[in-house]
């Protein structure tokens, strides 16, 4: 158990070191910070201006730059919860279906006689018609605006909700299109919001569904929660613009009355569009992934009326065009136009797959918030606060690893040291996983890396204990040695198999502080392990086959 062949022993201290490679940049934060930002920015402009180098340049490239991102409440930055008025979608849905239901019933004014919209709540068409006798006609009529809804309770249900009273035909969403609507609706508030917050160049932003109707959004780095306001409540620039040509220059000049604007998902590829809109974001009443005449995903969208007019003059005059739709100054798409659109709706097909198609018509539809988002609880988090956690939390790391060591050294000497040591290395691995993976760090994160100290302590605790038994016995060192490290193996596992799964089911059930504190607890006993069964046990090997002692007093 005691022997360790040479392979070995390189591994082990190979994997210490190159934690401590990974970890290094976290002591200069702030300089490989500027230099990760200064890379990013010239690699994305092409541009390097001297004060982009002198950034750049404030760390070496050949070392690792990867950092462990620190959370809202070490950064500082805005908080906000908000609630998604999704009603207000439902109202929406209905004032869009009156202009189409009124057409269709008044070309059978001969049956159904005279149409019009009565009073009604929010979310509900009552439309009245003449003829309380051609009741069944009219229903018909509306039926036919009814689609399937297929959900996780199978297909088989309507969007529409129809009912009669007299001459008046209520019309509402089912309970069924109600729910398929508030998930699409929060869907695209999240995508809206995220493109919103992903323009200013914050750093892992937390951007969530929170329940049936509402997003949590956490912002490290944002002046205040009414900056985050504003910038939430920007609209995206949607535009449909006719395509004049396409180039792999960035540089290129366009003509006049044209700009030049890249495609999104394509790198090298800039399209030369005319500067001025068919129609714009403002003009689209909806767009919704769907099947094309082969089967294949496609996008289907919908104009308002005054949108399909000029969609419809433009289209009939340039068949076998291109015509860009074009996002915050990008080209999501660029489809030849094959035959006039003139009923105010189109389709988009190509090469792309289901996935893409939804994420295409959550693209589409996120011109501006399908409804109002009403804030139920904002805070701002002063990067001052951050700050005096961040050297709190250092603070509380410190004391508690010196403290620790100090009990160790005191209780069990040299090989208090050892374990002193080990637990050090611990800390270490952890901050270097995490900066590997990415993770963001938070005040409950910093808890859990305090916690696994003690974690570590406890298996090297174990150990050295098992080996004063087997020396009670008057065993020699060497075989007191080796006999408490395989009696203690199955301690140690057992104790950490059990903190493991608790630590799991708080990741993937918790959300927020406990996730975070998860995070670090699960890095941290996966460390402990390492650096007590591994560690611990290489440097004591390596002190026994230099003293070779006779006697062990433990």
């Amino acid at each position: 158990m005691l022997q360790i062949d040479r392979w070995k022993r390189v591994l082990i201290f190979g994997i210490c070191l190159l934690g401590l490679l990974y970890a290094l940049p976290n002591a200069f934060y702030a300089r490989v910070e500027a230099h990760n930002d200064a890379v990013a920015q010239i690699e994305a402009t092409g541009v390097e201006t001297p004060e982009l180098a002198a950034a750049r340049d404030g760390w070496p490239s050949w070392m690792p730059s990867h950092l462990v991102n620190l959370g809202l409440d070490l950064r500082g930055g805005a908080h906000l919860l908000g609630e998604v008025q999704v009603d207000q979608v439902y109202k929406s849905r209905m004032d869009a279906l009156w202009p189409e239901l009124r057409r269709a019933l008044s070309d059978a004014r001969d049956t159904v006689g005279s149409v019009r919209r009565v009073a009604s709540p929010d979310g509900v068409l009552a439309i009245e018609i003449g003829n309380a006798d051609q009741m069944a006609a009219a229903t018909e009529i509306v039926r036919g605006f009814s689609t399937p809804v297929t959900t996780l309770t199978g297909a088989g249900q309507q969007s529409l909700a129809i009912s009669t009273q007299g001459a008046t035909l209520t019309i509402q969403l089912s309970d069924a299109e109600k729910a398929v609507t508030d998930d699409r609706t929060i869907q695209q508030s999240l995508e809206i919001v995220r493109r919103r917050v992903d323009e200013v160049g914050t750093r892992e932003p937390t951007i969530t569904r929170q329940g049936e109707d509402r997003i949590l959004i956490q912002v490290p780095g944002i002046g205040s929660a009414a900056e985050l306001k504003e910038l939430i409540g920007t609209t995206a620039q949607l535009t449909f613009n006719p395509v004049v040509g396409t180039t792999a220059d960035p540089q290129a000049q366009p003509g006049v009355g044209q700009t030049i604007a890249p495609s999104i998902d394509q790198p090298n590829l800039f399209y030369i569009l005319e500067q001025s809109p068919v129609v714009t974001g403002e003009d689209l009443v909806d767009a919704m992934p769907a099947s094309d005449e082969n089967g294949l995903p496609s996008v289907n969208f919908r104009f308002n009326p005054t949108g399909a007019r000029a969609f419809g003059a433009y289209t009939s005059a340039n068949i076998g065009q291109p015509f860009a739709i074009v996002l915050d100054n990008k080209v999501i798409s660029a489809p030849v136009i094959r035959s006039a659109i003139t009923g105010g709706s189109g389709q988009i097909s190509g090469s792309m797959d289901f996935d893409q198609a939804n994420q295409l018509s959550i693209l589409l539809r996120a011109g501006a918030l399908p409804a109002e988002l009403t804030f139920l609880e904002e805070r701002t988090i002063g990067p001052e606060l951050g700050q005096d956690s961040i050297e709190a939390g250092r603070i509380s790391a410190i004391v508690a690893t010196g403290l620790v060591a100090a009990y160790l050294i005191a209780s069990y000497g040299l090989f208090g040291v050892f374990a002193s040591i080990a637990v050090a290395v611990n800390v270490i691995l952890i901050l270097s996983i995490m900066s590997m993976m990415g993770a963001t760090l938070t005040l409950p994160g910093i808890a859990g890396i305090v916690l696994t100290v003690g974690t570590a302590v406890d298996a090297n605790v174990i150990i050295f204990e098992r080996i004063r038994e087997e020396l009670r016995r008057a065993k020699r060192p060497f075989r007191a040695i080796e006999d408490g490290f395989r009696e203690a193996m199955s301690a140690i596992m057992d104790a950490n198999v059990t903190s493991f799964i608790a630590a799991a089911v708080m990741f993937y059930l918790g959300s927020g502080p406990v996730k975070g504190f998860a995070v670090t607890l699960t890095i941290g006993l996966v460390t402990s392990v390492f650096t007590a069964i591994f560690l611990t046990r290489l440097m004591i090997l390596t002190w026994l086959e230099w003293r070779k002692p006779v006697q062990l007093n433990l």
